[in-house]
């Protein structure tokens, strides 16, 4: 329990030092990048041991189980693909939007509270071989949809 209060503490700091209003450093993209060079790193030592995935699905399903119960303590709630390298992950009770309460000025607030992941989740995927672009979308508060689009070159 007291490690879910230092990564939301330690979360909370990274957002307010990225975002620093008196700074005049409103930057997503820091964010973001702190949260790619994490998940690129993390999925490292989870995967180390393992087998290799045999394609582009169960590498999703292995972030959207073991990756996510790793990071947020539970499993996302829906993940849904169109088969041709779009993925919408979606998190019902998103970790770090739980505790903020709903509302427009919120709602405005919220892609500050979902930049680390999509990097998170980018870097992950990125040290797996798969190149993508994440984006979240929050409609409502605490819900959150994370879009994976699967970059094919």
């Amino acid at each position: 329990m007291s490690e879910e209060i230092v990564f939301d503490c330690l979360h909370a700091e990274i957002v307010n030092y990225c975002l620093d209003a008196s700074k005049d450093q409103h930057d997503l993209a820091t964010l973001e990048y702190i949260g790619f060079t994490t998940g690129y790193r993390l999925i490292e030592r989870l995967t180390r041991d393992g087998t290799r995935f045999k394609d582009e699905l169960e590498t999703m399903k292995f972030i959207c189980t073991d990756f996510w119960t790793l990071i947020y303590k539970k499993q996302v709630d829906n993940l849904r693909t169109n088969n041709h390298g779009m993925y919408v992950v979606q998190d019902k009770a998103f970790r770090f939007l739980t505790r903020i309460s709903s509302g427009p000025k919120q709602l405005e607030q919220a892609p500050k509270f979902v930049a680390f992941t999509c990097g998170l989740v980018r870097g992950a995927l990125s040290n797996l071989g798969i190149n993508s672009t994440v984006t979240a979308e929050v409609q409502t508060i605490p819900a959150c949809r994370f879009h994976i689009e699967v970059n094919r070159n």
